[in-house]
């Protein structure tokens, strides 16, 4: 996998479309979708540029974030994180695992969400929710 980083002191490259993954700091940014059978594991936050692909797979001990339709398999805060999130358009994996809390999607439930979803351990369980801004919940009565 190739790695970039920016230069001028920046964490981001000038032109973020021509640059094929992006480290800083604890945090990778893969810039394509991912396919059956590619895998990313990853000591920190994941945010992809794409969709992730039924049969691909991310681990990751932070956050996992995708910009796209996550439809295969996911793992935030593999190293026991409880606080990991994991945030998609579209959220509709073959398996989601926080920390050590495993679900997978119900069988025969249509999704169509009108924000991006996020999941998270809400009193011990595995939660999915619509994502809102803090100016959309400070909004709501």
């Amino acid at each position: 996998m190739a790695i970039s980083k920016g230069s001028n002191n920046s964490p981001f490259p000038k032109h973020a479309a021509d640059q094929e993954d992006l480290v800083d700091e604890n945090t990778i940014l893969v810039q394509r979708t991912l396919r059956s059978g590619q895998t990313i594991s990853y000591h920190g936050n994941v945010v992809v540029l794409g969709d992730v692909n039924p049969g691909a797979e991310i681990s990751a001990t932070g956050n996992v974030i995708v910009m796209g339709a996550l439809r295969g398999v996911v793992h935030a805060g593999a190293g026991g994180d409880e606080n990991a999130i994991v945030m998609a358009f579209k959220l509709q994996p073959t398996q989601l695992r926080i920390s050590d809390h495993i679900t997978r999607p119900p069988d025969n439930e249509a999704i169509d969400a009108d924000h991006p979803e996020m999941a998270r351990i809400k009193d011990g369980v595995v939660t999915i929710e619509a994502f809102q801004t803090p100016a959309e919940r400070q909004a709501k009565p």
